[in-house]
């Protein structure tokens, strides 16, 4: 936010400090809640419904619970399967993909 634009911008901002998203909150799972959305919004022919929900536990691990980093995570996956002709996503092809530095650096560890 430099510059007589960046000003402009920072003014019009509101910068909200979001955390990780909770595995789980009381009887709810809004991690796994999350994932089962973005799995029914898949269009992929080979990929079978409840892959990604039974991943869940993995997925939050994966991407320290940051949204954006889910998000990113599954559309570089169907990405890689649409181009590898699979049409599925694979735990395999989620752990070869690399997330951002930040989520990288804050994953949690494998027990």
């Amino acid at each position: 936010f430099s510059g007589i634009r960046g000003a402009q911008l920072a003014a019009r901002a509101t910068l909200i400090h979001a955390g990780p998203l909770p595995a789980r909150h009381g009887q709810a799972h809004p991690f796994r809640d999350l994932v089962t959305g973005l799995e029914n919004a898949l269009d992929l022919h080979a990929h079978r419904p409840g892959t990604l929900p039974r991943m869940t536990s993995h997925l939050h691990q994966r991407t320290a619970g940051r949204i954006g980093a889910l998000t990113r995570l599954i559309r570089q996956a169907a990405i890689i399967a649409i181009h590898d002709g699979t049409e599925k996503i694979t735990r395999v092809t989620l752990d070869a993909i690399t997330l951002d530095h930040h989520t990288e650096q804050q994953r949690r560890p494998t027990r």
